[in-house]
């Protein structure tokens, strides 16, 4: 049994398949529509940017526990190379990287879990081979701009950080909404901040990937219930860790991705805009965050951009 039996009637009530048709690709993201988008620039007053991705170089956050999840590899194939053998004429330098695509800060897609032999809206698991997943590449995404809003849930707790392993619940993104002001709406993209980024910027990158806050399945319902059309979290595993029930490994995940439709965004960088909408108050922004199209990835490196 893949979930148990509460988990069961949980994914049976959130699920997305068939909402968009039996062809749909795109789970939640169809929540973004124009209204949504008017919403993102409307919150755009005052035309300053947050870039909310960590760096891609070898010094990143991976750590070897997960295979294929490698820190990005540089080779330089050239070198202010003269094209016309004249150095004072034209000169071109060219590199090329190697990393995986959930090694930083990314989108998971719909292919990235499933379990029962099913990936979202019924599609089986034996469409991903070795030349990556046929139905849920992160190419069918498109462009991701909408509304965001950042749900500062250790700003809700009075804390730097939220502790390791700490679930965070519906209630806890309901009082995150009080904080700031805002009334969520079908379409938006929820930035979920605990906080735990303050282990990696102090220098304890084994730390940062240890025990994580993160969503719990209490927080699935209301995930749901606002239509958000996706969500981000500022930690490797998105979800709390280690896991609620030791027996289910990564719930949300599977209920999220698999059932809902609704993708996860992991290692998002939020400090500093939590910083800038305690001091102003505007917890709301215009959020451009399109994965670079990697024709049937499973995953989708992104260099968010929050403007308010």
């Amino acid at each position: 049994m893949s979930l148990p039996p509460h988990l069961q009637e949980l994914s049976a009530r959130v699920s997305n398949w068939g909402r968009w048709g039996a062809d749909d690709r795109r789970g939640t993201l169809n929540l973004i529509d124009n209204a949504a988008i008017r919403r993102g620039l409307a919150a755009a007053r005052q035309g300053r940017t947050f870039l909310l991705s960590l760096p891609y170089d070898e010094n990143g956050i991976q750590n070897g526990e997960v295979p294929g999840r490698d820190n990005p590899r540089r080779a330089m194939h050239m070198i202010n190379v003269p094209y016309t053998g004249d150095p004072t004429n034209f000169c071109t330098s060219d590199d090329s990287v190697t990393m995986g695509v959930q090694s930083s800060t990314h989108w998971d897609t719909l292919a990235h879990v499933g379990y029962e032999g099913l990936l979202y809206n019924g599609v089986s698991d034996s469409t991903i081979d070795e030349n990556g997943s046929h139905q849920h590449g992160v190419e069918t995404f498109g462009p991701i701009v909408s509304r965001g809003v950042l749900l500062d849930v250790a700003r809700v707790h009075g804390v730097d950080f939220l502790p390791g392993g700490y679930p965070i619940t519906g209630d806890d993104l309901e009082a995150a909404c009080a904080l700031g002001g805002i009334t969520m709406a079908p379409g938006d993209i929820a930035c979920v901040r605990t906080g735990h980024q303050y282990h990696l910027t102090s220098g304890d990158k084994v730390r940062y990937s240890m025990e994580h806050p993160g969503l719990s399945t209490k927080s699935i319902q209301w995930a749901r219930d606002t239509d958000i059309a996706a969500i981000a979290t500022d930690t490797m595993a998105f979800e709390c860790w280690p896991c609620e029930d030791p027996n289910v490994l990564l719930p949300v995940h599977m209920i999220h991705l698999r059932d809902m439709g609704l993708i996860q965004g992991q290692n998002w960088v939020l400090d500093e805009l939590a910083a800038d909408c305690a001091s102003d108050g505007q917890y709301d922004f215009l959020l451009s965050a399109s994965p670079l199209p990697l024709t049937r990835s499973v995953g989708g490196p992104i260099a968010p951009t929050a403007i308010k």
